[in-house]
């Protein structure tokens, strides 16, 4: 059984797939506290939720009739059972993302037969959580997963560059930098964008945020 504190229809608010409609499932709990998270009240284990077998989740979605679906969090990973409900839905038809906050080992679903997309963050340091991070994840992405920087200041953006440099990742998978919202000017994520001369890396904006009211839940 997991835990789910919310389910809803919704569009992609970030990644390759934005703006196309998803289904989103929110498990409950997450092993980091990011000073910036925008789902703390989904974080804690008090936090109230429906336990939900792999078979029933994966029935909402069919009956929803949307093709994508989105297993976030808190920390989707921390579920046991996480893999079971990304390989039911796959057999089913819908392409699968695991949002992921960078600090679980991919290695069991990466190799899996019915392997999901991943958007696996790396946390920056005004996070206070980068030195949590699974670099060793690095090498098991490909051509569809995503790697997110939340950049909160130019100390989080040299620190962004210096990772993307190193570890070769444009080229592997999509490279995606968004601004913490209210923090930095995505204008400034531009600047350095042009000035590091960062060829084939996006700025990305969390579209939900703009549409609706940024502290709105099940959108």
């Amino acid at each position: 059984m997991l835990p789910v504190v919310e389910k809803f229809i919704s569009i992609n608010g970030e990644g390759a797939h934005a703006g196309e409609l998803a289904a989103f499932i929110r498990f409950r709990g997450c092993n980091l506290c990011c000073s910036y998270c925008d789902t703390v009240w989904a974080n804690c284990e008090s936090a109230p939720a429906d336990y939900e077998t792999p078979e029933e989740i994966a029935e909402w979605v069919a009956e929803k009739g949307v093709e994508n679906v989105t297993l976030t969090g808190g920390e989707p990973l921390m579920q046991k059972e996480c893999d079971a409900v990304a390989e039911l839905l796959m057999k089913q038809g819908c392409r699968v993302e695991i949002e992921t906050n960078g600090s679980i080992y991919l290695g069991r679903l990466a190799d899996a037969e019915y392997r999901p997309v991943f958007t696996m963050d790396y946390k920056l340091p005004s996070s206070g959580m980068e030195e949590f991070m699974c670099r060793d994840n690095f090498r098991l992405l490909g051509e569809h997963d995503t790697v997110k920087f939340v950049s909160g200041s130019k100390e989080d953006l040299e620190r962004a560059a210096e990772i993307i440099e190193e570890y070769g990742l444009v080229g592997r998978c999509h490279v995606y930098i968004s601004p913490v919202f209210g923090e930095i000017d995505p204008a400034d994520i531009v600047t350095f964008m042009e000035e590091r001369k960062m060829n084939g890396v996006r700025l990305q904006l969390q579209l939900h945020k703009f549409i609706w009211e940024p502290s709105r839940r099940g959108v």
